[in-house]
């Protein structure tokens, strides 16, 4: 927690275990520690940069008709921090947040009485030392079996710049409208797959006058709302294409558009060239399921 408050990532959590272990009163403590210093970030006049998708990392996870863990690629163990022979033979939901449990239900209900066609969702993940880690996966069942297949995408986000960026401030702008732009900010780039709620439907969201919050927005940015959300669904998308072997399709869908063609359209605005012309990196390798 200390560390990824250091490298400026004060939304960072930590989940507590228990209402008894003994650790999580420091956890809560920590926790309002850093809800309080990035308000005060924000009241100062700073503004968080805009974040970068710099790497992705690409999982599988392998389940019996039972929903039970039977096989898992390399790298699952250090994501969720379990030992490679603690895993197998845990249910898949003992390895989910309880925000995702309800989901999976739904899913697994499914799984259980029809043949199962590929579906993507989110996911949250938690790990041994109660990190929530987000991960869009596609759920699918193999031919000529029941094994269920969890391919998983998880998106580590870093900074593209080593400190706050400071906003110079005017008498149009002042400290608590940092904090409100900050705040709209955030809430964009958690909801990228989701459509961007209309200027008129966000302020009122967030308590503001519609022109005040566009004003403010530009002003902080230098860009509108809807040409920073847009920008930022296309880096996703990009790097998604570039890392890993998903389908075309199920990447527009990810970055949160539902027609491929509209995908296709905004993407070649954006880049110059069309999704299908980038060179993608170990395809071969990621298309064994």
């Amino acid at each position: 927690m200390l560390f990824e408050m250091a490298t400026g990532n004060l939304t960072f959590r930590i989940l507590g275990k228990t209402e008894n272990n003994p650790l999580d009163e420091l956890a809560a403590m920590l926790n309002t520690f850093a809800e309080k210093m990035e308000l005060v970030v924000s009241q100062c006049g700073y503004m968080k940069p805009h974040y970068t998708y710099q790497s992705l990392v690409q999982s599988t996870i392998i389940l019996d008709k039972n929903f039970t863990i039977k096989s898992f690629s390399e790298n699952i163990p250090s994501l969720l921090e379990h030992k490679p022979n603690k895993l197998l033979e845990l249910g898949f939901h003992e390895i989910l947040a309880k925000h995702s449990i309800p989901l999976w239900d739904t899913i697994k209900a499914e799984a259980s009485t029809t043949k199962t066609t590929p579906t993507t969702v989110q996911f949250i993940f938690i790990t041994q030392s109660q990190h929530l880690v987000p991960s869009y996966c596609t759920v699918s069942r193999l031919l000529y079996s029941n094994r269920i297949i969890i391919n998983s995408i998880t998106t580590i986000l870093q900074d593209n710049l080593p400190e706050a960026t400071s906003i110079p401030k005017n008498k149009d702008h002042n400290q608590s409208d940092a904090v409100l732009i900050q705040n709209v900010h955030t809430y964009i780039l958690k909801n990228l797959e989701n459509p961007l709620p209309s200027t008129n439907e966000l302020s009122k969201m967030f308590n503001v006058n519609e022109f005040k919050l566009k004003d403010s927005f530009r002003h902080f940015f230098n860009t509108s709302i809807y040409q920073f959300y847009t920008e930022e669904r296309l880096k996703k998308a990009h790097l998604l294409i570039l890392q890993t072997s998903i389908p075309l399709k199920e990447i527009a869908f990810i970055s949160g558009y539902n027609d491929y063609t509209n995908f296709y359209k905004a993407f070649k605005k954006r880049f110059d060239y069309a999704p299908s012309e980038l060179k993608r990196e170990n395809i071969e390798d990621n298309n064994t399921f």
